[in-house]
């Protein structure tokens, strides 16, 4: 059974830092790509981050200088540390694991930024 768990979320003022993580199992892990992925109230989700399963990265234009994305293969483990942070950034925050049409999604962990 595949399991996707996302955990690190909360309440933060602008300008702190969070760190994300998402903890997969049931999957030969390396092989996956993950992405985080957000979605605010009324908002479509949005890519916010990914990484492959030989450590190539991308980031949204958003986020990028302010978030980084990194995986522990042993752990079988994918981070995202985000610095920073604005307002804007408050959503619900979901990891996803991906290979081919293999496709698993996590409950979401939500951020919010806010004095």
């Amino acid at each position: 059974q595949v399991q996707v768990v996302e955990s690190g979320g909360g309440l933060v003022q602008p300008g702190g830092s969070l760190r994300l993580s998402c903890a997969a199992s049931g999957i030969i892990f390396s092989i996956y790509a993950i992405n985080w992925y957000r979605q605010a109230p009324g908002k479509q989700r949005e890519l916010v981050a990914a990484i492959t399963g030989d450590g190539n990265t991308n980031y949204a234009d958003s986020v990028k200088g302010r978030f980084t994305i990194s995986r522990d293969n042993a752990k079988t483990t994918v981070y995202l540390q985000m610095n920073s942070l604005k307002p804007e950034d408050t959503a619900a925050y979901y990891c996803n694991a991906r290979r081919f049409s293999n496709n698993y999604w996590g409950q979401g962990t939500q951020v919010t930024v806010s004095s």
